[in-house]
Order: C-alpha cells, then structure tokens, then sequence
C-alpha cells in the first residue's frame, strides 16, 4: 500500500496533467507513458497516439486534441460501440476518446467525458466546439465519485487512468452504479504481474506515471468481481523495458536499478485490455 495519502496523490496528479495542457509531454517525462518507438504503451506525440487507435477516424482529429492524448490503448474499439448507446469516459483529458465514441455512437446516441482537471475540461470542450459534436457532454469530477445518475450509462470506457485513482475499489462501485443492467466496461489500462518495489509505490512521480499506482493483474480482476462485476476478461499487451525506462527516468531508480532488471518492473509493467458486464 502507498504511504502517500489518497489527497496527496490526486493533487500531484491532478497538477502534473494540468501541465500536460499548457506544455506538451517531452520524451523522458514521467507522464501515463512516453514516446517509445513501437511502444504499446501511451505517448503525447500524435504520430505514436494514433498508431495505438484501428479506428482510421482518428487520423482527422485536430492535433490540439491528439497532443494532449496520453493513452495505452484504444478503448473505444475493445467497446464495438453501436449507434443510440450512452457511454461514459472516465478521464476523458482532452476528448480523443470521447470524440472518436461520439462518432461511433452518433446523434441518438451521447457521451459523458469525467475529469478531475479543470484545465482538460476546458481544453475539451474547446475542442468539442472546433468539432461541432453535440452529443458529447464533460463534467469535471472524480472517478471515485462519479457525477452520473445511477444505471444512466450502457458502457464505461477508460485509457490508462483506472490505475491513477488511489482508491480503485471506489471507482469499480461507482462504475457499477451508473451503468445500466447488462451494461459494459472496456478499459485500457496498466497493471501489474507481482508487487512493485515499495520506493516506486511510495514515489508521486511514479503515481503520475501510471506506474506506482497499478494494481497487480489478478487483484484487478478480483476486485472488479468484488464490485458486482461478470465476465471479466483481461489480455495483456507487453511494451519492452525501454518505455519503463522513460517512465522512471526522473525518479532516481535507474541506478538502484541498472544491475539486477530481470526480478523487478521490467518484467513486471504492462498494458492491458479489460472488459466486464454488469449483469
């Protein structure tokens, strides 16, 4: 368990992606993943976001959308969204997601973007009035208290900020409640294989850098079962030790760590798709 306290972790979140907006990530920040030629993992770089998304509508997203996605995955095509549906993105940053379901879900359908951080709510629904998309709606909030009706919602889609929240048990109760009976999640998102150096889960740039905070693949799928959830199904997507190099660049562990790779994050680390119903 982090020794950090769950205010101090969403405030250093929450600050550290504020600045993603004014200043887009460079390679080696500790940021929900960098640039790493071939990484599955997430980027800033548009060129390394898109080739993450099989949709070809992503290509025509503006790039003051794309230079701010920070992504390990694409969620929206794990969801196989259909027209008239609700769907919901829990931190939903600059809108990627939510534009791209926008379009899957069309002008029957609506979606909800969350985020804790004003400045990506604002830097979103700019960005939606470029786009002229009705039918997307963003609340600023938190994950663990989701501004939502209760069983409001037929999908939960989320990229690379489920393993942000310091509380994730809370965000699986609440994605419960607002989804409708028979209703689906489909996530990306980090985990783990095995626990993680207390010195990394202790480290708040490594919380901001999807690392510390990302639970261990079977208690993510256990505690999602714990919040009601069936049919959970998670496939895991390796990246190679030069991205979990980057993450950790600024966080003093490359040293300590130089000599003896093989037992620790190196093999550890890695992206996943996730998927579960609500019954």
């Amino acid at each position: 368990m982090t020794t950090r306290s769950d205010a101090e972790v969403r405030t250093f979140v929450r600050e550290r992606y504020s600045k993603f907006v004014e200043e887009p990530l460079k390679t080696g920040d500790a940021s929900c993943c960098n640039e790493a030629e071939n990484s599955s993992c997430c980027s800033s770089a548009s060129s390394n976001v898109l080739q993450l998304y099989e949709d070809p509508a992503s290509v025509e997203l503006p790039s003051d959308v794309t230079d701010i996605a920070l992504g390990c995955g694409d969620p929206v095509t794990l969801a196989t969204l259909q027209p008239g549906l609700t769907v919901l993105d829990l931190g939903s940053g600059g809108g990627i997601d939510c534009f791209l379901a926008a379009q899957k879900v069309g002008p029957s359908g609506r979606v909800i973007g969350v985020d804790m951080t004003p400045a990506m709510i604002d830097r979103a629904r700019a960005n939606q009035v470029k786009m002229g998309l009705e039918n997307v709606d963003f609340r600023l909030g938190e994950i663990e208290h989701l501004p939502v009706a209760d069983n409001s919602v037929d999908v939960i889609i989320s990229n690379c900020v489920i393993n942000l929240s310091p509380d994730k048990p809370q965000v699986f109760n609440e994605t419960y409640r607002v989804l409708r009976p028979g209703g689906k999640i489909a996530v990306s998102d980090i985990v783990t294989s095995g626990p993680l150096p207390e010195n990394v889960k202790a480290n708040l740039s490594a919380w901001a850098g999807c690392i510390a905070g990302a639970l261990d693949v079977n208690d993510y799928m256990v505690t999602m079962e714990a919040a009601g959830f069936v049919d959970v199904k998670l496939e895991p997507v390796y990246f190679p030790p030069e991205m979990i190099d980057e993450a950790l660049e600024d966080l003093g562990e490359q040293a300590a760590m130089a000599g003896d790779r093989a037992p620790d994050i190196y093999k550890s680390v890695f992206s996943a798709k996730i998927t579960a119903r609500k019954p």
